[in-house]
């Protein structure tokens, strides 16, 4: 059976850390920020986790 290709749109936008869960950039932080208040943009800076239950699926991918 062939290898899986890599899906390169998942593998610029996630990484995996060192025990193995999958670390990304919140969304909503791109444009149309005058509207978001300061707070919910700090909130957004930070970085996010894969939920436990598509972990099994980014890794797949990646």
């Amino acid at each position: 059976m062939p290898k899986i290709k890599t899906r390169r749109a998942v593998a610029k936008r996630f990484k995996e850390t060192g025990n193995g869960k999958i670390k990304m950039m919140h969304d909503g932080k791109g444009h149309i920020l005058t509207k978001k208040s300061k707070n919910r943009k700090r909130r957004l800076r930070k970085t996010g986790y894969v939920s436990k239950q598509f972990e099994k699926n980014y890794k797949e991918m990646m």
